[in-house]
């Protein structure tokens, strides 16, 4: 085994599975340059890039589905 492996138990292993069932996962893919540019701001903001990310998410969808209060004409 090399220095940079390292050697999980079967509990830490049965531990991480069982954390990690809470989760659904996605695979995202965005122009070259903004993943950087995102994980900038996420720092700013004091958060992961996982957690803006789904903030993001969160506050778009629940702006989407508010309903449009602009009066019209």
């Amino acid at each position: 085994m090399s220095d940079t492996e390292k050697k999980v138990s079967a509990a830490q292993r049965k531990a991480t599975d069982k954390y990690l069932e809470k989760f659904d996962e996605m695979r995202v893919r965005v122009p070259k340059g903004q993943k950087d540019i995102a994980k900038a701001h996420a720092e700013k903001q004091g958060e992961s890039l996982n957690s803006f990310i789904s903030r993001a998410i969160t506050e778009t969808m629940e702006r989407d589905n508010t309903p449009d209060t602009t009066p019209t004409e």
